[in-house]
């Protein structure tokens, strides 16, 4: 798959991508990244790709121009009829897992970054066919919230983790019916302060070390993410066994 990420920091993205695990996901190309510096398509002396909005206000708008010559340019590199234009905002949808796995296994897309007060509107209304938010929080950028679909994106392909099974035990996956993980514990296995791994994961049972793990997905959802228990509830993803577990919280 491709990402083509347009961006006036495009030196943000590099220092990433040759860290950590994920970076064989990128070193291999199975997740082709190429960036796009938006200055490069400016027409002026000083670069421009902003300006200051209509109607007065703070801050700067990037400007219509740059920006379709620079989408222009990544659609004829690409050779796709129409790729994906996805656009980083507070405006759009929250990001999950169900997206990052919908990309994971997709042709890529066109990662738009904004800066500054946003982009002319006339770009998002003719370009732009997915809007995305990191969370209920405003950014200088876009970089960020593309960074993290990256990343989010990369350590689902084939061979990038250590363990296959790893994404899948994820919080939100589909393989934990969309709760949150479970707690995990490693050596010693008792601390100084006497601090002990919970014994069930010491004893070797493996249909008991499963419910233990099932229930504190269970509890820690319900604790802290209730709408996930609902969500799961209305989907039929519940167990008798889960339910039970549920009444005695």
């Amino acid at each position: 798959m491709r990402f083509d990420v347009l961006t006036i920091f495009p030196e943000l993205f590099a220092p990433h991508m040759t860290q950590g695990v994920t970076r064989r996901a990128f070193e291999s190309r199975q997740v082709d990244v190429r960036l796009w510096p938006l200055r490069e398509f400016a027409d002026d002396n000083y670069r421009r790709v902003d300006d200051r909005p209509y109607g007065g206000g703070p801050g700067m708008v990037m400007l219509v121009e740059p920006l379709e010559k620079a989408l222009a340019a990544v659609k004829a590199d690409r050779a796709e009829a129409e790729p994906a234009v996805i656009y980083f905002t507070p405006t759009g949808a929250r990001i999950d897992q169900a997206c990052v796995q919908q990309l994971s296994v997709g042709p890529g897309a066109i990662l738009l970054c904004g800066r500054y007060e946003g982009i002319d509107q006339r770009v998002l209304d003719r370009h732009v066919t997915l809007e995305l938010s990191l969370g209920d929080f405003v950014l200088s950028g876009g970089e960020l919230p593309a960074l993290a679909l990256l990343d989010a994106v990369a350590r689902l392909q084939d061979g990038v983790l250590g363990d296959a099974q790893s994404h899948q035990q994820d919080s939100f996956s589909q393989t934990s019916d969309g709760m949150l993980d479970c707690p995990h514990y490693s050596r010693p296995e008792v601390l100084a302060d006497g601090r002990a791994v919970p014994a069930v994961l010491m004893s070797g049972h493996h249909a008991d070390i499963k419910r233990w793990r099932r229930e504190q997905s269970l509890a820690l959802t319900a604790a802290r993410r209730p709408e996930l228990i609902a969500a799961a509830r209305a989907t039929g993803r519940l167990s008798k066994a889960d339910e039970a577990f549920l009444a005695k919280l």
